[in-house]
């Protein structure tokens, strides 16, 4: 004797596959939302007077000064490097020391904790570079490994092919610090395209 076949209810399966499907979206969106919102709290519009007011003195992008900010010390006024590099923008004293000959201006060591100060003088050194470098991404390798480092690599045809631009950097910490920088900035140009 053959058990009759049960009947699948069609009804209650496409229910549960639609609450299903909600649920998921729903988990989707709140997730979105606190990874945008994680982004915002890593990735903050601070000191914007300072940015603004540094970045139009010295021409210098803002995004460019944004991305050093979070990439050097995640907007820690009082961060300092095992190296010894000090504040937001991880200037280190004798690079401070060099930049003073260029502004006429004279600070200390622990003032480069001062926001303004540190943010001035990231712009500072980056006008300098930029217009040492025809290339935004040589200016901010120099930023990291040094001017004479980065003018040897771009005389060397192993390292670029015209003088101008890195085909490839020889440090790996330089390329890990040019990609974290340049990933910062596409962050900045997503998040806050109206106040960049």
């Amino acid at each position: 004797m053959s058990r009759p076949k049960k009947r699948k209810n069609k009804k209650s399966g496409s229910k549960a596959f639609i609450l299903l499907l909600i649920s998921a979206i729903i988990i989707c969106a709140v997730g979105f939302i606190g990874y945008k919102g994680f982004v915002h709290y890593t990735h903050p519009i601070k000191y914007q007077n300072y940015v603004e007011k540094y970045a139009e003195e010295y021409s210098v992008p803002r995004d460019l000064l944004y991305a050093t900010i979070q990439v050097e010390s995640g907007f820690d006024e009082n961060a300092v490097s095992n190296a010894g590099a000090i504040g937001l923008t991880q200037i280190m004293p004798d690079t401070l020391s060099w930049l003073e000959t260029k502004t006429g201006e004279s600070y200390t060591e622990e003032d480069l904790r001062n926001p303004e100060i540190a943010i001035k003088y990231c712009a500072v050194f980056y006008s300098i570079l930029l217009s040492k470098f025809e290339s935004e991404d040589a200016a901010v390798c120099a930023y990291h490994a040094g001017i004479n480092k980065v003018a040897g690599w771009l005389t060397n045809s192993e390292y670029s092919d015209d003088g101008v631009t890195l085909k490839k950097i020889p440090s790996s910490v330089t390329a890990h610090y040019l990609s974290k920088i340049n990933n910062a900035r596409k962050t900045y140009n997503s998040l806050y395209k109206e106040e960049l």
